[in-house]
């Protein structure tokens, strides 16, 4: 098991909200009226800010979810991986105090998919998830990293949010030195 503070959630947390608020902007370009990923991201803020971690923040991240298997149905690729930024930020607050890789996407997800979005958004622009990355390691204080290195490095896949995923757990972990 691993100790985890209520205040150590509240930063995490604060910190995917920083993450994934950029990908609202492409959401709703490509989807105006349908709030849920903006619901999301607004409920894991309030945490953030002192609220209780309760069930209508599970309930806005299904409803994000929705949202993210309509925009992938849809073909919306961007807009899908902007929502499930939405969705992997209400789930921050539900972040297990177990060792596992697994959990290192509830602490990186908001920002592999915004970062994953921001691609899709420029024609699949590989440069602009990197950029992003580095955005979101700036992003990131000294209580993240220090959550973050409690747990198992990212687990390892072949998909494209999973490589970002990695990138930014490596960068966070391994910063480089100062010369």
């Amino acid at each position: 098991m691993i100790d985890l503070s209520m205040a150590e959630l509240r930063e995490i947390t604060a910190y995917a909200v920083a993450c994934a608020e950029p990908a609202l902007t492409i959401y709703e370009r490509i989807r105006p009226l349908d709030h849920r990923p903006r619901s999301a991201i607004n409920a894991a803020r309030a945490f953030a800010n002192g609220a209780n971690r309760t069930k209508a923040i599970r309930d806005s991240a299904w409803a994000a979810h929705r949202a993210y298997q309509e925009t992938r149905d849809a073909g919306q690729t961007a807009a899908s991986e902007a929502a499930r930024a939405a969705v992997a930020t209400a789930g921050t607050p539900f972040l297990h105090p177990i060792a596992k890789a697994t959990q290192v996407r509830h602490i990186l997800g908001p920002a592999a998919h915004t970062a994953r979005a921001c691609e899709l958004d420029a024609d699949d622009n590989p440069d602009v998830g990197a950029n992003y990355i580095r955005k979101a390691t700036d992003l990131a204080t000294p209580t993240v990293t220090n959550v973050l290195t409690r747990y198992p490095n990212a687990p390892s896949t072949r998909n494209r949010v999973g490589q970002l995923l990695r990138d930014l757990d490596t960068a966070l972990r391994h910063p480089p030195t100062a010369r």
